[in-house]
């Protein structure tokens, strides 16, 4: 798994789905990186490497159902979905004004365990506010499985909550080996480390 963790790192700076810069965040913090995992869904074989490699996290965890924090993890849900046939829900980001107004949708009951899949994590609030909702249905949540860990304080964050965080990758790693690759410079890597430390998220 360490080879295909390393091959997903070098796939995803190549799409540029990790960048090295300055960024604006929503924030409004400036960042020397940015990470957008939408764009894997353009590359299917991607797509499929980072959800085995979520596998190799999530097979021995207990799990009923899954569940993709919205948006971008419902594709990685999704395929862990199809692939293992875990029977899968989708929290809205905001309920319907018209017809059942779910916020949750898809058939559960009462007791069963659901898996948490996120994209990305900074605060861990994203992951907060969809938890939320399927507690107040019955649902139990342990677990959450994150593909990046930008290691500014959301691990910590959520596991104040009570939560089990499972990163598939932090930002070190992918600093690590991309200056062991040769695609990115030692003081870039030592740079953005750095602001990580220092720009600790509390929630």
């Amino acid at each position: 798994m360490l080879d295909l963790k390393r091959n997903i790192i070098e796939e995803l700076y190549d799409i540029q789905a990790i960048k090295f810069g300055q960024f604006t965040l929503k924030s409004g913090i400036e960042s020397p990186f940015y990470v957008d995992l939408r764009l894997i869904i353009s590359y299917p074989d991607l797509l499929k490497k980072i959800s085995d490699l979520a596998w190799s996290k999530a097979s021995h965890l207990k799990k009923d159902l899954i569940c993709g924090v919205p948006y971008t993890a419902l594709p990685i849900a999704t395929c862990l979905s199809i692939s293992h046939n875990i029977p899968m829900l989708m929290k809205r980001k905001e309920a319907k004004d018209y017809g059942t107004k779910k916020l949750v949708e898809g058939n559960f009951e009462q007791g069963q365990q659901c898996l948490i899949i996120e994209d990305i994590i900074t605060s861990g609030k994203s992951i907060i506010e969809t938890v939320e909702p399927l507690e107040e249905l019955g649902l139990k949540v342990n677990d959450v499985i994150i593909i990046l860990d930008r290691e500014q304080g959301g691990t910590q964050n959520v596991k104040k909550h009570g939560f089990f965080v499972h990163s598939l990758m932090t930002i070190t790693d992918v600093i690590n080996h991309l200056v062991k690759a040769g695609k990115l410079s030692k003081e870039t890597g030592e740079a953005t480390i750095e602001f990580t430390q220092t720009n600790q998220v509390l929630v």
